[in-house]
């Protein structure tokens, strides 16, 4: 099987600050990864590591068997890394569709699938950003990170700060969103919600992989759970 991305022997931070330790694991390409561990432990970073926002002081990246350690920012979004983050980031001052419109590329994600995906969006397509609810922003970013076509998708804490039927909602679009073979890297604070929808599945504690495995044999490891995350 092809892998979507490959991470080996990864260590990286921010200035001399060290954060990774030899982080190393392979997504096989049409599949999706958990990325769990208590506040603090590394997993935003690794995210930002991906889109190239650290300093890497070893390891290797590859994306869909690319080298991308070297590549900037901006030419691993080319590249097909979209990315999802706690902020959104939004253009407030433009409507649902500039937003989505804004930079689309040609694929199998369209306007009218993400409509579909999204029905609230469709509704509120001529409404400016700064209008929308924190659940809609939330929508309107997974929606044109999509809109990119990538080959891998990056979301940190999607369902962060949303009532619970609006992350309910959110949590069940991305569960179609990897369904049809998106693959997918999602940070999340509750494991349940998350492994339910997920393959694959890795614990970092300070920085480093303590549990890698598959997102079912962690939902059943009540042992790892306890330790690793505090949950029972």
């Amino acid at each position: 099987m092809t892998s979507a991305l490959t991470v080996t022997d990864l260590s990286a931070g921010y200035g001399t600050a060290a954060i990774l330790h030899g982080v190393g694991f392979d997504l096989p390409a049409g599949s999706s990864l958990a990325l769990l561990g208590r506040n603090g432990m590394g997993k935003t970073t690794l995210l930002r590591s991906l889109l190239g926002l650290t300093r890497q002081t070893g390891g290797q990246i590859r994306l869909a068997g690319q080298d991308i350690a070297r590549l900037r920012p901006h030419q691993r979004a080319r590249a097909g890394i979209g990315w999802v983050p706690q902020e959104r980031n939004i253009f407030r001052s433009l409507t649902v569709a500039e937003n989505l419109t804004a930079t689309a590329r040609a694929g199998a994600w369209d306007l009218a699938r993400i409509y579909t995906l999204f029905p609230r969006l469709a509704e509120r397509r001529r409404n400016m950003g700064n209008q929308l609810s924190g659940g809609e922003q939330q929508m309107l970013a997974i929606g044109r990170a999509l809109l990119l076509n990538p080959r891998l998708l990056l979301l940190d804490e999607p369902t962060e700060g949303l009532a619970p039927v609006i992350a309910a909602e959110v949590m069940a679009a991305i569960n179609q969103v990897v369904g049809a073979g998106m693959s997918a890297i999602i940070v999340e604070q509750h494991p349940q919600k998350i492994l339910a929808l997920t393959d694959h599945a890795i614990i970092l504690e300070r920085g480093s992989v303590a549990w890698r495995g598959a997102s079912a044999a962690l939902l059943e490891d009540q042992a790892a759970l306890e330790r690793l995350l505090g949950v029972g």
